[in-house]
C-alpha cells in the first residue's frame, strides 16, 4: 500500500491515497491517533488503513508524537502526565492539535490532490476529543465524524491517567474549569452543525469512556433533527488499543483493529457518497 509522508505547516503526516479513480478530486478524511498503541500517525495508518474508501487518508501526528517526539522516545511525554496529567498533558494535546489543524488543511489541499469540500475527520481516544474539539468550535467544514474509543469527557480520562502519576489528581479551580470546557457530552448542545457522527467502542473499553460515549449520542440523537445520524457500535473483544505495544510503528493490523477498519470502511463510502 502506497503512504507518502510529509509534514503541513509544521504538522507531520502520514497519507494514504485512494484506488481506483475518481471523476473529480477525491475527498478528504483527516484523522488523530491514539496516545496509546498505535500512538503515531504511521502506526495509526497502518492500524486503521481504510484502503476501500474512496477518499485521501492524511493520519496527523499529535503534538511531541512521531517525528516530534523528544529523541524518538515517550519518556518527555510520560512526565507532562506526572506532572499534572491535566493542564500540562491531556488539555494542552487537544487544544495544540485542534489549533494546528486549520493551517495543516490548508497546506494539505496545496500539497494533494483532494478536493475542497467538507471533510471526514476521525479521532482515536485522545484524538477523538480532538476531532470533537474541532466540531465543535467549527474550524473546518465538516462532512462526516468517526470517533473510536474516545475521550468524550475530559475527567474521565484525568482519571485513568492516575495511574501514570501513582497518585490522585490534585483537582484545582482552573483545572475543573478545563475539564467543562473538555467535556463534549455537555458542548454536544452547542453543536451548529448536525454532521453524522459514529462512535465505535470497544466491549471492553475501559467502562468510563463507554458510559461517556453512551451519554455523547444519546445527546446527540436528542439534537439532531435525524435522529439516527448519531450511531453508537460497539465492538466484541476490542479494548482501548487498537495495536500491540509499544505502538510508535506501523505493524501487522491486529483482528480486532481489522474489524473496526471495516466498519469504518463501510461507514465512510457511505457518508462520502451522500450528495
Amino acid at each position: 500500500m502506497e503512504t507518502i509522508t510529509g509534514t503541513a505547516a509544521g504538522v507531520p503526516y502520514t497519507a494514504l491515497p485512494p484506488t481506483g479513480s475518481n471523476a473529480g478530486p477525491p475527498p478528504l478524511i483527516v484523522t488523530w491517533h491514539m496516545l496509546d498503541a498505535p500512538r503515531t500517525d504511521a502506526a495509526f495508518a497502518a492500524a486503521l488503513p481504510m484502503t476501500g474508501v474512496p477518499a485521501w487518508r492524511v493520519h496527523l501526528g499529535m503534538p511531541m508524537c512521531g517525528a516530534r517526539m523528544v529523541d524518538g522516545r515517550v519518556d518527555a511525554i510520560m512526565e507532562l502526565a506526572r506532572r499534572d496529567a491535566l493542564m500540562a498533558f491531556l488539555a494542552p494535546f487537544v487544544r495544540q492539535a485542534a489549533e494546528e489543524f486549520p493551517a495543516a488543511l490548508a497546506a494539505l489541499r496545496d500539497q494533494l490532490p483532494v478536493d475542497d469540500g467538507p471533510v471526514g475527520v476521525l479521532g482515536g481516544s485522545l484524538g477523538g476529543a480532538v476531532a470533537l474539539e474541532v466540531l465543535t468550535t467549527w474550524r473546518a467544514p465538516i462532512k462526516a465524524v468517526a470517533l473510536v474509543n474516545p475521550a468524550v469527557r475530559i475527567r474521565s480520562a484525568v482519571d485513568l491517567a492516575e495511574g501514570i502519576a501513582g497518585k490522585p489528581y490534585r483537582w484545582t479551580a482552573e483545572a475543573h474549569r478545563t475539564a467543562d470546557e473538555l467535556d463534549f457530552v455537555a458542548r454536544a448542545t452547542g453543536i451548529a452543525a448536525q454532521p453524522p457522527l459514529l462512535l465505535v467502542s470497544g466491549e471492553r473499553d475501559h467502562p468510563a469512556l463507554r458510559t461517556d460515549a453512551a451519554a455523547l449520542v444519546d445527546v446527540l440523537r436528542q439534537r439532531y433533527t435525524h435522529p439516527d445520524e448519531a450511531e453508537l457500535t460497539t465492538v466484541p473483544d476490542l479494548s482501548h488499543p487498537l495495536a500491540d505495544e509499544p505502538g510508535l510503528e506501523p505493524a501487522p493490523q491486529l483482528p480486532v483493529a481489522k474489524r473496526v477498519d471495516e466498519i469504518l470502511t463501510r461507514w465512510f463510502r457511505r457518508q462520502l457518497t451522500v450528495s
